[in-house]
């Protein structure tokens, strides 16, 4: 039996919380105004967001669609200086409208380098919260040093810290999932539900692991995970509906127009149209239902099987996301971090001793390999396809060879 929970006690719980939360605060805060003086006031990017800011900041303080075309040209010669040209980014605010309920102070900010550099800071913390509920998911414990050290190298890792340059919504994604998979364990089902909702900003990076959760749910009469679920994304979609009644039928318009301006499609397109185009859609197409049929397929180890099996099934759904979305981005891999953990774990029971120290040589590799492939490849603005590959394959390669392994190492029981 619990001990029961002293009123001092929890006066003293809600005080430590309180001054973290000030803390913590603080910390985003000063981030934020050394970002402005040393970079954004200088050299304002993040493009991703500036779209988004600038959609948002006409929608909110003039009352324009952020969708128009009209607010798009003002979105264009705000990021190019000038229209964009047929063929190139049309940089739209091409979002779910609800997106702006997790941004909209920064669009009250007038100045654009100084709501850049609070949102770079914000993507920052919000990155290390997903790791850090990532560690709790699979209760992997690693020394303190090797704890630091993936942290640092987490931001650094190429989908991390390309997705703070671009100011990128994935890492909001990520920490959306992680907090989630965590609830989920800790049976807070109506906390898993809602981040689960709030994920849906962007869907082309959950659209397979938000029905694989619902359905472990119903399955387990969690049914306040399902509830919480409708409710939560019903409230996202209906009260932004009474903001702008039009939204979904722009929001659609602007996902439609989206392959017109987008040169490469998901890494099974890759390497099927760019690097053997002799392959071409037909190929194309049946490596995709492959591997989406083998993904279906592991779903029932989900359903029946240990937190361990539930773990590998919902990695390697991430994983095949990224591998099968019509479109996708670099920064889209910024999820990947959870399969990566899940073997990096993997290594360090397997390995005990030198477990550690071979993480550690792993993530210096992938650090240096990634970021020395960009650079030698990159053309321009542009990333060359060849980053799109060797991530999500890679992962997917091994969580197919060596699924024993990663499930039989993994802690049984809730983080």
């Amino acid at each position: 039996m619990k001990r029961p929970t002293l009123p001092a006690e929890s006066n003293s719980k809600a005080a430590s919380r309180f001054l973290v939360s000030v803390l913590v605060v603080a910390v985003i805060l000063l981030d934020a105004y050394a970002t402005y003086v040393v970079f954004t006031s200088k050299f304002p990017g993040a493009n991703d967001f500036y779209s988004r800011w600038a959609g948002g900041r006409a929608f909110l303080v003039e009352g324009l669609n952020p969708y128009s075309d009209e607010v798009t040209r003002r979105i264009q010669l705000g990021m190019y200086g000038h229209l964009a040209a047929e063929g190139a980014d049309q940089v739209a605010f091409a979002y779910p409208l609800y997106t702006i309920y997790l941004f909209f102070p920064l669009s009250l900010i007038p100045s654009y380098p100084q709501a850049q550099a609070l949102w770079q800071a914000i993507l920052e913390f919000a990155l290390l919260l997903a790791v850090f509920f990532t560690f709790r998911i699979y209760r992997w414990r690693p020394k303190s040093w090797l704890l630091a050290v993936t942290c640092f190298w987490s931001i650094l890792f190429y989908p991390g810290a390309r997705s703070i340059i671009l100011g990128q919504f994935a890492i909001v994604v990520f920490a959306f999932i992680a907090l989630a998979l965590w609830a989920v364990k800790e049976s807070r089902d109506i906390l898993a539900g809602a981040c689960l909702a709030l994920s849906t900003i962007k869907p082309q990076m959950v659209f397979l692991l938000i029905p694989l959760l619902l359905l472990w749910a119903i399955y387990h009469r969690r049914w306040q995970l399902v509830g919480s679920f409708v409710i939560s994304m019903a409230f996202l979609v209906f009260s932004s509906l009474l903001l702008l009644p039009t939204w979904p039928a722009d929001f659609f318009t602007w996902m439609s127009r989206y392959p017109s301006y987008t040169a490469i499609g998901s890494p099974i397109w890759t390497l099927t149209h760019y690097f053997f185009p002799r392959l071409g859609t037909p190929v194309e197409v049946v490596i995709s239902l492959l591997v989406l049929g083998h993904l279906l397929y592991t779903w029932r180890g989900a359903m029946d099987g240990s937190w361990p099996e539930f773990d590998w099934v919902v990695a390697m759904t991430l994983i095949v996301t990224n591998l099968i979305a019509l479109r996708t981005a670099t920064t889209n891999y910024v999820v990947l971090l959870m399969p990566a953990f899940i073997a990096f774990k993997t290594l360090d029971r397997r390995f005990r001793r030198w477990g550690a120290v071979l993480i550690a040589l792993v993530e210096l590799l992938l650090l240096v390999g990634f970021w020395g492939l960009f650079a030698a490849t990159v053309v321009g603005d542009y990333e060359h396809p060849i980053m799109y590959l060797p991530l999500p394959i890679g992962l997917w390669l091994i969580f197919v060879v060596a699924r024993p392994h990663l499930t039989k190492l993994t802690v049984e029981g809730p983080a």
